[in-house]
């Protein structure tokens, strides 16, 4: 749900496995272009981003996070889908309990009532430009 002018405030988890990350791709219809960003969703009032990490990825995955390191916090304003965006991002490393999750090359899921898709990327796709991560300065935190 989004609410124009108003900020977002996201929790999202940088996962790797050595060169990979593990990532959501996402689709913009008016520009036609695919995006991809670590998983990870929105804080609820009165809930803590470490908190909210967690249940977003029970929610969409049913996985279980450990290790779990606060990087900083990121801005993004940006368009999607015809519409400007605002977001402040609380980015986590975290890492999978399970190690069944670092075997799936791809996994399907559903956000809401949208299809959506996870998998594992080469770093150096997005460092070459072959596919686009989003924000743009993600990648600053993958060194």
């Amino acid at each position: 749900m989004s609410k124009k002018n108003q900020i977002r405030v996201l929790a999202l988890g940088l996962i790797r496995d050595d060169d990979h990350l593990f990532i959501s791709q996402g689709y913009d219809s008016i520009k036609q272009e695919s995006f991809y960003r670590v998983m990870g969703g929105g804080v609820d009032f009165g809930e803590y981003s470490r908190d909210a990490l967690q249940r977003e990825f029970q929610e969409e995955i049913e996985a279980e996070l450990t290790n779990i390191k606060y990087l900083g916090c990121m801005e993004n304003i940006f368009m999607f889908n015809g519409e400007e965006r605002h977001e402040l991002i609380q980015l986590y490393k975290c890492d999978f309990a399970d190690p069944k999750f670092y075997q799936i090359e791809e996994l399907t899921f559903w956000e809401k009532e949208r299809k959506k898709t996870a998998l594992w990327v080469s770093i150096d796709r997005f460092k070459s430009g072959e596919l686009k991560i989003v924000p743009e300065n993600f990648l600053e935190y993958c060194d």
